[in-house]
């Protein structure tokens, strides 16, 4: 890079914002607690001595201005789905309604209190009761527990609903069987669940091998988990004769309902012979995703398998009235309370607002812009399976890798600097300098070109000026770190600077 680009993109990159502690003052505060409406006490007498703490808090003394400039400073920094397009694959980053905010705030929902008689709370429990009937006609299953944290935990609450099945049958197989184009997060449940995990291999067209699946097949095997569609974007084109023969073999077989969005309205897991399934309400049903806040992760099961579902489900009487009741085989709790009730009320706005037809043209419009964007770009970059996509598609980087040394973290990094969100990048792990993008259904077609013509220029640079690829992102508050330092020496903790 000569000095004068090097001068050009310095001149460019955003002046940086100062830590909050380093703009703290002592004396200064932003908020004014109102006066006590109970005695005041003491912090000992309430708790005990060694739960006190023996130094004050570190915490950040500022000014109501410093705090609404900082966080608004910060939050013009972040890179999100209120700002820019968020391609980011087998995570559906779409939109979240405002109405579906203004629902969960309502008074007559957010100031309820969990340990509040049935009877006061009438309305909520109507709400979770529908939603559970909702969840269970789209996913053509007989029950459904709204209790899972998250699409992880509700993974997790599936394998312990199908440990407690086969048990009652006097078995105890320990053994799940998991296609290697299943979600990242299936493993890890089995092993939290105590089952040992066998990896099925894809055919080159992207499907299950069903020679694989039929080798691996014994009396040992729970169940088989499969993510559909999968992570290379693809339906599994044989999923009846998959669900028949591991049904034959006397196993289970579950679905990562994680890409349900492509198949909302359109086609039925339990329709095709899934026997238990999760759904992610952040992905399918637009309540808000990531940064360690809440989620929801209900389940879904065949008739067979609903006795043993966590409880208490929402049950309604000959007279209309909801009440709580467990299942008389029940695993038994696996959270606290009814689940993340504001995020399922989220949801449950999303599916009434949307309707019936509304829910099967999400997943159109989720196919459609998926192979927009795969028919573009075909030209640029190799495809992972040449194949029509469903709501994501998946290119591999490998020609750029291989003629320009651009791997796919340059081509992300890049894209930072084009003002949008880097898609999913080395996932699924089967697909080398793998770049899997997602448009969902919410992005109209001239965001779509934009990125596009982003991913062509980038194509471009590839040839030309790779060296803007290995060095970028330019335009970001940090620019390239050293990834290698960073793995070996991470920086824990930060030195709070010291009061003059």
């Amino acid at each position: 890079m000569s000095n004068e680009e090097k001068n050009t993109i310095d001149d460019e990159v955003q002046i940086k914002i100062p830590l909050i502690y380093e703009i703290s003052k002592e004396g200064r505060r932003a908020f004014e607690l109102p006066p006590l409406d109970v005695p005041a006490k003491k912090a000992e007498e309430c708790i005990p001595s060694s739960l006190l703490r023996t130094k004050k808090a570190r915490l950040p003394e500022v000014d109501t201005l410093s705090v609404v400039r900082h966080f608004t400073n910060l939050s013009r920094r972040n890179i999100g789905i209120d700002t820019t397009f968020y391609p980011l694959g087998s995570c559906t980053m779409k939109y979240n309604p405002k109405v579906n905010e203004y629902v969960a705030s309502l008074p007559g929902f957010s100031k309820l209190h969990p340990y509040q008689p049935e009877n006061t709370v009438q309305g909520m429990l109507e709400v979770l009761y529908s939603l559970q009937e909702y969840l269970k006609e789209i996913a053509g299953l007989h029950s459904v527990s709204l209790m899972p944290s998250a699409g992880a935990h509700g993974e997790l609450t599936s394998l312990m609903v199908i440990k407690a099945y086969h048990q009652a049958q006097g078995r105890n197989p320990d053994v799940i069987l998991i296609p290697d184009s299943a979600h990242g997060t299936n493993p890890a449940s089995c092993t939290i669940c105590g089952y040992q995990v066998k990896t099925l291999k894809s055919c080159s067209k992207g499907y299950l091998e069903i020679s694989d699946l039929e080798a691996n097949l014994s009396d040992k095997v729970a169940a088989l988990m499969i993510t559909n569609p999968n992570t290379l974007g693809l339906f599994e084109g044989k999923i009846k004769e998959i669900t028949s023969k591991v049904h034959e073999a006397g196993a289970l077989v579950y679905m990562d309902g994680a890409n349900m969005n492509a198949l909302l309205g359109i086609a039925r897991p339990g329709s095709f012979g899934i026997d238990v399934m999760h759904y992610n309400l952040h992905k399918t049903f637009s309540t808000p995703h990531g940064g360690g806040g809440p989620g929801a992760g209900p389940i879904a099961v065949a008739e067979k398998l609903s006795s043993f579902l966590p409880g208490p489900l929402v049950a309604k009487d000959k007279n209309g009235k909801y009440f709580l009741q467990n299942t008389s085989d029940s695993i038994g709790k696996t959270r606290s309370f009814l689940g993340s009730t504001g995020i399922l009320l989220r949801a449950y706005t999303y599916i009434r607002k949307m309707g019936k037809e509304g829910l099967g043209q999400v997943a159109r419009m989720a196919v459609l812009n998926a192979n927009y964007i795969l028919s573009q770009l075909k030209p640029y970059y190799k495809i992972a399976v040449d194949r029509v996509c469903m709501h994501e598609c998946v290119f591999s980087a490998t020609m750029q890798k291989e003629e320009y040394k651009v791997r796919a973290l340059d081509i992300a990094k890049r894209l930072l600097d084009m003002g949008y969100h880097a898609p999913t990048i080395y996932f699924p792990l089967i697909v080398p300098e793998a770049l899997m993008i997602e448009p969902t259904e919410t992005e109209n077609k001239e965001t779509l070109d934009a990125f596009i013509a982003a991913m062509k220029e980038i194509a471009e640079e590839c040839k030309e000026e790779a060296w803007k690829l290995q060095e970028s992102p330019f335009l970001t508050p940090v620019s390239r770190l050293d990834e290698v330092q960073a793995a070996r020496q991470p920086v824990l903790k930060y030195a709070f600077p010291e009061k003059s």
